[in-house]
């Protein structure tokens, strides 16, 4: 599975409906590394909760000038392209890129490829108390700064990177998300 192309990402949303983004990290790991990182904030044209503010630092001031979702597709859509997409409970992360779609009326996949680095994390660290991102980045050493999607999608890439340096068969743990009906299918 070292020659696959996965893209590993995270979002950062701005209220609890998760229908928009507000921030997006991106790292691509081809070959057993990273080749490429890309992180934007994003103007979701929503309302901001305050508890989503607490959590990201994300304010409605910080991406009034910023590009809107539509405006960033073609970049993240040349990116995530053919590739297995990868995130820490992805679900979440496939879900509200599944609404984001929706709600633009943007065309792409009705279903793609992915991976949940939580359920890695549960078959290669089964000793944890839980499988949160900040707990296995913490064991494993890497730095974090939980709620930032660039550092979140940093360190989802490297508990990759480990779970495939370390023998597991990380191909065992793809499956397709529906990205109109939001689940994973089969």
């Amino acid at each position: 599975m070292e020659g696959g192309r996965f893209v590993v990402f995270d979002v950062e949303t701005p209220n609890f409906k998760n229908d928009r983004m507000s921030s997006i990290g991106v790292v691509v790991v081809e070959k057993g590394r990273v080749t490429e990182r890309f992180c934007s904030l994003i103007n979701p044209e929503e309302s901001f909760s305050p508890f989503n503010i607490r959590l990201t630092g994300i304010t409605p001031e910080l991406v009034a000038d910023k590009p809107t979702f539509p405006r960033l597709w073609d970049k993240l859509r040349d990116i995530m392209e053919g590739a297995v997409l990868v995130a820490h409970n992805a679900p979440f992360d496939m879900g509200v890129l599944g609404k984001c779609l929706e709600y633009y009326k943007i065309p792409w996949h009705r279903s793609v490829s992915y991976a949940c680095t939580v359920r890695m994390g549960r078959k290669a660290f089964p000793q944890l108390e839980n499988h949160r991102l900040n707990t296995i980045s913490d064991y494993l050493g890497i730095e974090l700064d939980h709620h930032d999607a660039m550092s979140d999608a940093a360190a989802c890439a490297q508990i990759l990177l480990h779970c495939m340096e370390n023998g597991l068969n990380v191909k065992a743990f793809i499956k397709n998300y529906d990205l109109i009906m939001r689940k994973t299918l089969g």
